[in-house]
């Protein structure tokens, strides 16, 4: 289905007639692009190299679970110090979210993508030769600066580059590459704490930071950053990169420059959140920004072998366990990354988020009855955790970075995914911040009991006012967020493009 009509021209709107993109040039500056003959292996290659940051973010985030038990042994931690280091980089996350948003804007998303590749390796490196945990907790806030950065920029980055009936699968990359580096960190503290010790196993994530940052130099930029900033004849070039038609870029031109028309001054940045037609939006992403970190999936990284071992499982044990959460993860985003635009953002978390629920449910269970290592109720434990990650992984997590990249308009968009990535991460850190202290105030089956709550309620939000993006493209949300059709429309089609 084709957009709709542009819509009324009212005052301050742009119309875009700067010697660089005037529309009557549109035909002339697409027919004059160079078509590049490995367009498509030029796009995976970008979404690739930019998705290793989700990687490294799942390796500085991950690790934590096996070296904290190291880390507590030469520093002495006390069970506060501990959930400072572990949370740290949470909290620099948050912070990183809404500073680099504004690069993201004032430099472009590829730019970005760069400074926050360097601040992982210094932020690594830092970590790895802190002498005490005054400055390990610093260089945790730091690294997690770049954390926070490349969680705003990278799906965005992505997003833009990616043709709306691919969207999902590409966005998502992000996610299988946090599965993986938290596969990666779990792979280190097993097999690799007694023989390196806790400094190598967090200075390794220095190495693949540094080789995106050399390799974004050369990948295209983003076209929708490029044609509201540098002309639409420079986004069609970068297009050109990416699009093996011509006939494709013409359309996908007119489209973007169809609603750069429609920019009002008072839409751009922060201010443009406020407007009563972006809210929608607003609610719906920031929403599910919040559930996919409140739902306890990050504890069950974090804290896993701590949980296991205060349960009277042994440290090996609970650290086989840990390498298991990571591998379903890991399974069920690459199975969210293939699936996601086939079954769509709102319909996957639905089917999902019930599943989650009853496994923690099955799992306060099995914890209130204090089983042994070795007992059927242990096993039991392992089983309703692996489902716990199964169902989650496999749902919300996979649409939680992809609906900030694509619901908010381009006036907004980068302080918008700020404020989207600035939620996953403070909600991230009260999880992680409080974790410990809620199993001592609830006990540990009390604690999984609370998680399953917000779970459930995390199924009645997406269900009342999620609506489905799937196949539409980020025009097309635009254009029903503007002409107030942005809404579930419960008991008809909940599509975006069925009601345009």
């Amino acid at each position: 289905m084709g957009l709709s009509p542009p819509l009324p021209q009212h005052g301050g709107i742009q119309t875009l007639t700067t010697p660089n993109s005037p529309a009557a040039s549109l035909p002339s500056a697409v027919n004059s692009v160079d078509i590049s003959p490995n367009a498509d292996r030029t796009l995976w290659i970008a979404t690739i190299v930019a998705a290793i940051c989700g990687g490294l973010y799942g390796y500085d985030t991950g690790i934590i679970s096996g070296a904290l038990l190291l880390i507590t042994r030469d520093f002495h931690l006390s069970i506060t110090q501990q959930e400072w280091v572990a949370s740290a980089i949470l909290a620099g996350a948050a912070v990183g979210a809404i500073g680099f948003g504004w690069s993201s804007e004032k430099f472009g998303r590829r730019a970005t993508v760069i400074f926050v590749t360097m601040v992982f390796v210094i932020g690594s490196l830092a970590c790895a030769f802190a002498p005490d945990v005054t400055a390990l907790i610093s260089a945790r806030f730091f690294l997690g600066l770049a954390v926070g950065g490349s969680t705003q920029v990278v799906p965005t980055y992505i997003s833009e580059l990616a043709p709306h009936h691919r969207r999902g699968n590409l966005v998502t990359m992000f996610n299988v590459a946090i599965g993986v580096g938290i596969l990666l960190a779990n792979i280190a503290g097993l097999l690799m704490r007694d023989q390196w010790g806790w400094r190598p196993m967090v200075a390794a994530a220095a190495l693949p930071a540094a080789f995106v940052c050399i390799t974004m130099f050369f990948l295209p930029k983003s076209p929708r950053w490029t044609a509201r900033n540098e002309g639409l004849g420079e986004a069609a070039e970068q297009l050109g990169r990416i699009r093996s038609s011509r006939e494709v870029i013409r359309r996908e031109v007119r489209e973007i420059h169809s609603n750069m028309q429609r920019i009002d001054t008072k839409e751009k940045g922060w201010k443009g959140l406020t407007l009563p037609w972006v809210r929608p939006a607003v609610i719906a992403a920031l929403g599910v920004a919040f559930f996919t970190q409140a739902g306890g999936l990050e504890m069950m990284i974090y804290y896993t072998p701590t949980f296991l071992t205060d349960a009277g499982f042994g440290p090996e044990w609970s650290l086989w366990a840990s390498l298991g959460v990571a591998i379903v993860y890991c399974i069920m985003t690459l199975l969210g990354c293939l699936f996601v635009d086939r079954i769509g953002r709102r319909r996957l978390m639905l089917i999902m988020g019930p599943g989650a629920v009853v496994s923690l449910i099955g799992l306060g269970i099995c914890f209130a009855l204090h089983p042994t290592a070795g007992s059927v109720g242990s096993y039991a434990v392992l089983a309703f955790l692996l489902l716990f990650m199964l169902f989650n992984s496999g749902g919300i997590q996979v649409v939680g970075w992809l609906t900030g990249a694509e619901m908010f308009p381009l006036p907004m968009r980068g302080a918008a995914t700020s404020a989207h990535a600035a939620v996953l991460w403070g909600s991230n850190l009260v999880v992680t911040a409080t974790t410990l202290q809620l199993v001592q105030f609830l006990t540990l089956g009390g604690t999984m009991w609370f998680y399953a709550a917000i779970n459930l309620a995390s199924v009645i939000f997406v269900w009342f006012l999620v609506p489905e993006t799937a196949g539409a493209s980020l025009e097309n949300i635009e254009t029903a967020l503007r002409r107030g059709t942005f809404r579930p429309h419960i008991g008809q089609s909940p599509r975006i493009l069925d009601n345009i």
